[in-house]
């Protein structure tokens, strides 16, 4: 006996059904949540993948906002751990250990490296304030920032 064409849809719409009823209690049983509310402090999106490596061991996790004032800048420092910044307002200009330059805008999202291999400096050169929130994901303990001397390019373009 030949299979017609509308006994093969009759089985797929059978086999949807089915498995719209595996599916369906499912969700029926979800629970709407009381008694919680949140704020969505700051959204940024990264230029490409972000590659986080938490701290080996117990770790310390900080969220900071950090606003830099227009001419304002952090001084040159690194962390013991990685962190993961979201500009919330303004644009933060960051000059790295060889000296190049990385802006980042209102909006963007990025993940600074840790160690003392990784010195930058982070500038305001714009005219209203830069907002950052910051999350640190920092060895437990450890500061959230280490001074550090300027790298030899950046005294080399001072001097």
């Amino acid at each position: 006996m030949r299979r017609t064409g509308s006994g093969v849809r009759k089985a797929c719409v059978v086999t949807g059904c089915v498995a719209a009823l595996a599916v369906g209690p499912s969700s029926a049983l979800a629970t709407p949540g009381t008694g919680v509310s949140g704020t969505i402090l700051a959204t940024g999106t990264s230029a490409g993948t972000l590659k986080i490596e938490p701290p080996k061991g117990r770790a310390d996790v900080v969220v900071r906002t950090i606003t830099i004032e227009p001419g304002g800048s952090t001084g040159w420092h690194y962390h013991l751990g990685q962190l993961i910044a979201v500009v919330k307002s303004g644009t933060l200009t960051r000059t790295m250990d060889d000296c190049s330059v990385e802006s980042s805008t209102a909006g963007t999202a990025f993940i600074e490296p840790s160690g003392p291999g990784h010195v930058h400096i982070g500038r305001n050169l714009g005219t209203e304030p830069v907002v950052l929130y910051v999350t640190y994901l920092l060895p437990k303990g450890s500061p959230l920032s280490v001074d550090a001397d300027a790298p030899q390019c950046a005294q080399a373009q001072a001097g």
